[in-house]
């Protein structure tokens, strides 16, 4: 770079790449007939995956697969600075997570690799070659001590921030005397010409001034590394991009990309600019609110499915907002030109009404419901473990009986877990002065029930057992049927409060419903 710097005559007239500005019709970015639909979604591994994330990758994905094409994951890793340790790990393991795999990416490989920007870094030492060959680019010597005293001033005189591109204006010879000191400059963009106009298709047609408002801006830094700006246009370009589907933020700075496009002699992809996904209340998703973060989603249990109905029902891209819509159906309902300009807001206090949904549809299939026994298994392991008295309570048949009577009931499968549930796992510690409090006829309550469980050809379903309780009840002068029904629930599950006492029963089944009462009769 330094050698070829050395030799530029650095032309003052505009390169031939740049040329006319381009009219509101030439600039509507159609990309070419049968170009492959190919999306991104580049995310800078300065952090792990949230909510917002995932809302930019989920509408590419769809993108993607409605149009029978491919989603690309590249992570843009070039401010090495920031880098958070295993970031880009978990980008990508929360994408598979979520049900949304990129077709290629930097574990998954792909043609248009690789697929991390710090491994691309010829691509960008080619592209800023060719634009100070042109003229289009120039070194910038300025210290980053002068970059802060422009800072401030602008700030004191309360103006924008900018760059007063000096550099542009030194000769051949003050340019050769300085890269002689400093061999390795930074270097800018000079934006000049009328910015093309660009039909975004969310946004419409787009104009933004960006050289008479801003400075030239640094395309590749001293140290080799490009910027987001030379990055993205350079990548995109090579990776074969048709859509770029990336947030509204970037809108403004469409307009210096495409003078990237035009002075590279570029075919641009065309823009999307998805709304912000906003708090409820309408202020911005902060990373430090610690659970926008998927893991956090993922370990409490939230299904995947349930996130990426909520991130969806709070925009606008669907005929109509509906909760409990699949990817499949998401996929096929999806029109990006209903996509608005309004900002999403989410409202996370209905996520469990969400999961609950699809906790429900994933227990109506049979081997969905295999699975979720699986996973239950594995909670109630991790729970109680060597709390357990009885370990039956771990098999298969059991724990799919709980899932299927409690299905709408709960939230999410560690509902099940919870202090509220520990009767289907544990057995409680009930004392016989506990039940008398509820009622002094704890002696014929409890016979009564033994009587009933072993009554011949009883058919145990939660409408017989509660028509049988309540006769029960009623043969009993002086009690009322809610002070049996409590008694019978502290007795089974040593709460005052809990599930109707007919589906406890079923729940826990004939056999330790009678040793629990057993258990009161004897102590």
């Amino acid at each position: 770079m330094a050698v070829l710097l050395k030799r530029l005559l650095h032309p003052r007239r505009p390169p031939e790449a740049l040329g006319r500005p381009l009219g509101r019709r030439e600039a509507s970015l159609g990309t070419h007939a049968g170009t492959a639909v190919r999306v991104r979604f580049a995310p800078s591994p300065t952090g792990f995956l949230h909510l917002g994330g995932l809302r930019t990758a989920l509408y590419n994905y769809i993108f993607a697969k409605k149009h029978g094409g491919s989603f690309i994951l590249r992570l843009e890793d070039t401010d090495q600075t920031r880098l958070v340790p295993g970031a880009a790990e978990n980008i990508e393991d929360m994408l598979e997570w979520a049900g949304i795999p990129p077709d290629e990416s930097p574990r998954r490989g792909g043609p248009a690799g690789p697929y991390l920007q710090s491994q691309r870094l010829a691509l960008y030492t080619q592209a800023t070659e060719a634009l100070l060959k042109s003229g289009a680019a120039y070194p910038c010597f300025c210290s980053p001590q002068r970059l802060e005293l422009l800072k401030r001033e602008a700030l004191r005189n309360r103006q924008t921030p900018r760059y007063d591109n000096r550099c542009w204006s030194l000769s051949e010879a003050q340019v050769a005397q300085k890269l002689a000191k400093d061999p390795k400059p930074a270097i800018r963009f000079h934006l000049e010409g009328e910015a093309p106009a660009f039909q975004d298709l969310v946004y419409g047609w787009n104009r933004h001034e960006v050289a008479s408002v801003e400075g030239d801006p640094v395309i590749l830094k001293s140290d080799g590394f490009p910027t987001y700006h030379l990055a993205c246009v350079v990548d995109d370009h090579h990776m074969g991009i048709s859509h770029v589907l990336r947030g509204s933020e970037w809108l403004v700075s469409t307009s210096k990309h495409l003078l990237l496009y035009q002075a590279l002699g570029w075919q641009p992809p065309r823009f999307a600019h998805l709304p912000l996904l906003l708090n409820r209340d309408g202020s911005k998703l902060s990373k430090r609110q610690g659970d926008i973060f998927l893991e956090h989603f993922a370990a409490a249990g939230f299904l995947p499915d349930a996130l990426l109905d909520i991130v969806t029902s709070c925009g606008s891209g669907f005929a109509e907002n509906e909760l409990g819509r699949t990817l499949p159906e998401l996929i096929t309902q999806f029109d990006l030109t209903r996509v608005t300009c309004h900002s999403a807001l989410l409202d996370l206090e209905k996520l469990p009404e969400f999961n609950r949904l699809h906790l429900r549809r994933l227990v109506s299939d049979e081997t969905q419901r295999r699975q979720l026994v699986g996973k239950l298994q594995a909670l109630v392991e991790e729970a109680f473990g060597s709390q357990l008295q009885d370990r039956n309570v771990l098999d298969a048949a059991y724990l799919e009986r709980i899932i299927l009577l409690r299905q709408g009931h709960i939230c999410r499968l560690q509902d099940l877990v919870s202090p509220a549930h520990s009767y289907l796992w544990t057995r409680p510690a009930v004392s016989r002065a506990q039940l008398g409090a509820v009622s002094e006829k704890v002696d014929v309550i409890a016979k009564r029930v033994l009587g009933l469980l072993e009554g011949p050809g009883m058919s145990l379903t939660q409408d017989t057992l509660n028509g049988e309780l309540k006769k029960l009840s009623e043969g009993l002068e002086g009690t009322k049927h809610s002070n049996v029904m409590k008694l019978l629930r502290v007795a089974l599950s040593g709460q005052l409060q809990g599930p109707p006492v007919a589906e406890m029963m079923l729940s826990l089944g004939p056999k330790e419903v009678r040793e629990r009462i057993q258990k009161v009769l004897s102590s």
